[in-house]
């Protein structure tokens, strides 16, 4: 069994973008430029875009963040959408989910132009994404192919079985996977909570990313030898043993399943620190064409 090391394969990717950003840098260029915008105090919220400012600050990107108190009007966030997209020294923009309730979540980033959509949420990403064209890919299922590729894992013919549906990781996941491309050419299958054999399913996946937000919810009777696990899960839980008060937990219940696997992510740790690493490798691709 070996640790699918998010840290390692994020790291790589940051290296790679900073000789990049040196490289402009040196040619006098403009640097790549992320706006990010914060509404509310969100623990959770707080703590991923101060880690995304950070990463920008490490590897040489100018960012931006702007914040708004959670009352804001949803006619003020869409001024502010408007003028990030008309400022030529923006190349990205990430709006912090979730939202208030007063804010229309799809309004929001279906506002974001597509060329400045580095979350790869824009109807416009999706659609490209669908169709095999160049797109800016959702951060986690594009951080998971990068681990993929890292790792060199063998994808081809093989059996994927994505657990869970959303718009942010399982669909994309599912679409990446099934491309003709390396990582890709898997037979996918999307399980989700109307399917009525999981288990039976995950028994014959050589794949598995288990994204369902349920903590330990991948169990050991679920998964066969040498199986490929990557668990997207991050759920906060009470644990008094802990300074915070609560502890980091997956999707898949790690210390039965691992011995298992040929490979395996763990939480913290894993996919988590990719998704970071894959928002940026957006960002630096915005601004290649935003200076085209």
């Amino acid at each position: 069994m070996q640790i699918l090391d998010g840290k390692i394969v994020a790291q790589h990717v940051k290296n790679e973008l900073k000789t990049k950003t040196d490289l402009l840098k040196a040619e006098g260029k403009r640097v790549p430029h992320l706006a990010a915008i914060l509404i509310g105090s969100n623990g959770a919220s707080e703590t991923y875009v101060a880690s995304k400012v950070k990463t920008c600050h490490e590897i040489g990107f100018k960012s931006s963040l702007i914040r708004f108190d959670e009352n804001i009007a949803e006619s003020d966030l869409t001024a502010a959408i408007e003028r990030l997209n008309n400022d030529e020294d923006i190349d990205g923009i990430l709006v912090q989910l979730p939202l208030p309730q007063q804010i229309s979540e799809e309004k929001i980033i279906s506002l974001i132009h597509p060329d400045k959509d580095v979350d790869g949420f824009h109807p416009v990403s999706i659609g490209k994404l669908v169709q095999g064209l160049p797109a800016f890919i959702p951060a986690t299922p594009y951080g998971i192919m990068l681990m993929l590729e890292h790792y060199k894992i063998e994808t081809s013919g093989k059996h994927a079985v994505v657990i869970g549906r959303s718009n942010i990781v399982g669909r994309p996941m599912s679409i990446l996977l099934s491309q003709n491309t390396y990582p890709g050419n898997c037979t996918v299958t999307v399980c989700h909570s109307r399917t009525t054999n999981l288990k039976e399913i995950c028994l014959q996946a050589d794949i598995i990313v288990a994204a369902l937000g349920k903590p330990g919810f991948l169990t050991a009777d679920m998964v066969k030898e040498n199986a490929v696990v990557i668990d997207v899960g991050i759920t906060r839980v009470p644990d008094t043993t802990k300074k915070s008060g609560f502890a980091i937990k997956g999707d898949v219940d790690f210390e039965n399943v691992a011995p298992k696997c040929s490979y395996i992510t763990p939480v913290p740790g894993g996919v988590g620190l990719m998704t970071i690493g894959a928002l940026m490798m957006n960002t630096y691709n915005a601004a290649l064409l935003n200076k085209g």
